[in-house]
């Protein structure tokens, strides 16, 4: 029996303009392990009624303790267990079918980026519950820190949202509550963008420097892809899917051409069902 997966619908066709960086760690988790799953597509504004009846606690909450209701949830009829956060999802996946597809998703190695900049965060970052055993809470420390590298430079792609034309407006307001501020503070233009650009690339530079390790790339671990490869490329999918052309090629250049060629790899990852 299939999985099944909620991800989050934006404009038509969703399969072309997916970029949420969560559900794509999911998905890039999904296809690694080859767990046959189905996609429901669920749009921004009807997450909460979509994830409410599930039953599951929100994994991160708004600045006044309020649940932040949001995707991926992976439902495994199998198991009969629901998951909604996307870090546990691929513990899960880990646990459930460590034998299945390209290998183990989250093997020993050296993940020491640390965010440590003072830049506001404009969305909540979710910190999973998963014990103290093994390689995992590097992961976990690990996936903290990339979530607020790029969280901290989101001004940069929030205007650019595909959004869908017959809810763009709901959308919009959805983003409003989601991350405190009115939708036109996400769009920043000119000379403010052209330095929160550079500070963009000078946050990634320790993160950089992890991938030029293992000169046989493109993956942390070389020519072996794991968890913490897609923890980054769910963000450069959201770079991708809402940056301008000529920024997403900047990025794709950045320290030699690092990102573009990760975002490139896992491509192999990257079908849809």
């Amino acid at each position: 029996m299939s999985l099944t997966f909620y991800d989050i619908a934006l404009a038509p066709p969703v399969e072309k303009t997916s970029c949420s960086p969560n559900p794509w760690k999911t998905r890039y988790a999904l296809n690694f392990k080859k767990v046959p799953y189905k996609t429901t597509w669920v749009p921004l504004p009807d997450i909460s009624k979509v994830r409410v009846p599930f039953n599951i606690p929100a994994s991160r909450k708004f600045a006044d303790g309020s649940p932040y209701h949001t995707l991926p949830i992976v439902s495994d009829p199998t198991t009969g267990r629901t998951i909604g956060d996307s870090f546990e999802i691929a513990v899960y996946l880990e646990e459930q079918y460590p034998s299945s597809g390209a290998g183990e998703l989250f093997p020993a190695q050296d993940l020491d980026f640390v965010f440590g900049r003072e830049l506001e965060l404009f969305a909540p970052i979710a910190v999973a519950d998963v014990g103290e055993d093994g390689a995992i809470p590097a992961y976990v420390r690990f996936n903290t820190n990339v979530d607020s590298a790029f969280t901290a430079h989101a001004q940069l792609m929030g205007g650019g949202l595909p959004l869908d034309p017959a809810r763009a407006q709901e959308t919009k307001t959805e983003f409003e509550k989601r991350i405190g501020v009115p939708w036109d503070a996400m769009v920043v233009k000119g000379e403010a963008r052209g330095e929160l650009m550079k500070s963009f690339e000078e946050t990634l530079s320790g993160l950089a420097s992890l991938y030029r390790k293992d000169a046989s790339g493109p993956f942390l671990l070389g020519t072996r892809a794991t968890y913490a490869d897609f923890i980054v490329g769910g963000w450069l999918r959201m770079c991708q899917g809402t940056l301008p052309g000529e920024e997403w090629d900047v990025i794709k250049g950045w320290y030699g051409g690092i990102f573009g060629k990760l975002h490139e790899a896992l491509e192999v990852f990257a079908q849809m069902d």
